[in-house]
């Protein structure tokens, strides 16, 4: 099974989030990602919730800041 955790700010900073399945909305937990770290797996991510907006395709890897894996921030 696959892992990642998703961090509000850039450089792994800030709260986090780590998941291990599906799951269709993180705004509950923050508004913003800024960076991410795949621990194991290949993840599909997903703009906005319910799996709407555009699609990125991570493996396993460090992204410390959204363009790394060319991600839109409103931030």
């Amino acid at each position: 099974m696959g892992k990642i955790t998703f961090y509000e700010d850039r450089g792994f900073q800030g709260r986090c989030y780590e998941c291990s399945s599906d799951c269709p909305n993180l705004q509950p937990y923050f508004s913003r990602c800024n960076s991410i770290r795949v621990d194991s797996g290949c993840w599909m991510l997903y703009e906005r919730p319910n799996y709407q907006g555009h699609q990125y395709f991570l493996r396993r890897g460090d992204y410390p800041d959204y363009q790394q894996w060319m991600g839109l921030n409103d931030s």
